[in-house]
């Protein structure tokens, strides 16, 4: 089951999940910062155990509709994918549930508050980060199964989850998709990806281009950076009245503008879970520079498939040099592309899914028992927050 808003394709979702029996996709669209919707559900978020960011994910159209799917027939599993669907999921005491958490989603709220300056947004905010942790960790431990995507992940969500079972899958890629194409390479391009409605990249493209992006101008003065991705907010799109600086809002196919990167930069200050970004830059042959946070969670070897710089002048730094270094760029892409396709590729992740799935426990047995479990990770990739 999917919701989907005026951008979504529901016929697309249907295709991209052929082998499904049935895709039910749901009207909704989740209420933005500044709207009537989002401060109605900040205020009713206020009168409850929710933050706001799970309060206005709260869709009782989907929630109606899965429980009438689940008393037509039994099914082996429920999976919420994403924290903010696990308000959604029915319980019927009988379909054992797992939830998918591809960040942990308090620790992106607390470092949110780190980084304000304003103390009574600040404030909000250390308010928010307890109440999503405390909701997190009631999720987790309402779970027959809670997977993270990092060990790191996992370290943290387990102390909140009771008794429940946590356990990590790596983040995977469709490395038959996403491949290099090193002929569309524009010289001096920088190249950042993923949904710019969502704050952790709102705020690392900002912050890119007012503190880190003149200082590589001053050196490389025919620099260019292009922000690609959907719904693009007004804090965004104003990033474009910068010199060379492009956002694209929703394409097509990401992959032709990544393609056209001589680097992809990653210099996230806040986040959660792994960067799906980063892995589909490197299955494309594409040289990566990001900080400590942007490439959290992820088993790669700083200086050997990836580099990383956290100071705003030591990544101006890094990029002037990497833009000069066209064999440095060569060597990254190479090992890039060759650890994705050992640890990351699609296979090697759904097989690992299947066994945590088939392991877990629910009143003692496993979730499936000894029935086979399928995860069809490669047809069902639909775009999240990444």
């Amino acid at each position: 089951m999917t919701t989907d808003g005026p951008e979504d394709d529901p016929a697309g979702h249907a295709r991209a999940l052929s082998h499904a029996e049935r895709v039910v996709s749901v009207p909704y669209v989740a209420p933005k910062r500044g709207s009537v919707g989002f401060a109605a559900a900040l205020a009713g978020s206020w009168c409850s155990s929710l933050p706001v960011d799970l309060w206005k994910w709260r869709v009782a159209a989907l929630r109606r509709r899965a429980a009438e799917l689940m008393a037509e027939k039994p099914f082996d599993v429920v999976v919420a994918d994403f924290l903010f669907a696990e308000p959604n999921v029915p319980r019927d005491g009988k379909t054992p549930v797992v939830l998918f958490e591809h960040n942990v989603e308090f620790m992106i709220w607390k470092r949110l508050a780190a980084q304000e300056r304003s103390w009574f947004k600040r404030a909000l905010l250390e308010i928010e980060w307890r109440k999503l942790r405390r909701y997190e960790g009631r999720a987790c431990e309402r779970a027959n199964l809670t997977i993270a995507v990092s060990e790191e992940d996992r370290a943290m969500l387990a102390p909140l989850a009771g008794n429940s079972p946590v356990a990590s899958v790596p983040t995977g890629v469709d490395t038959d998709y996403f491949t290099p194409n090193p002929a569309r390479e524009v010289p001096n391009r920088l190249v950042f990806s993923g949904a710019m409605d969502w704050h952790p990249n709102e705020d690392a493209m900002a912050h890119f281009v007012d503190e880190i992006l003149p200082r590589i101008r001053a050196r490389v003065p025919d620099v260019t950076l292009t922000i690609i991705g959907r719904n693009p907010s007004a804090r965004v799109k104003a990033l474009a009245n910068q010199p060379g600086v492009t956002v694209t809002g929703t394409v097509a196919d990401v992959r032709t503008h990544v393609a056209e990167g001589s680097l992809y930069v990653v210099p996230l200050r806040v986040g959660g879970g792994t960067r799906l970004k980063i892995l589909e830059a490197l299955s494309q042959g594409k040289p990566v520079l990001s900080t400590t946070i942007g490439a959290e969670g992820l088993a790669l070897d700083p200086g050997k498939n990836i580099e990383i710089a956290d100071d705003p002048q030591l990544f101006a730094d890094r990029t002037v040099a990497l833009l000069g270094d066209a064999a440095r760029r060569a060597e990254l892409s190479s090992a890039g592309r060759a650890v994705v396709e050992e640890k990351f590729s699609w296979t090697f992740v759904a097989r690992q899914f299947e066994a945590r799935m088939c392991e877990a426990p629910v009143d003692g047995q496993r979730v499936l028992g000894e029935r086979a479990f399928t995860t069809r990770l490669k047809e069902a990739r639909v775009e999240g927050r990444d």
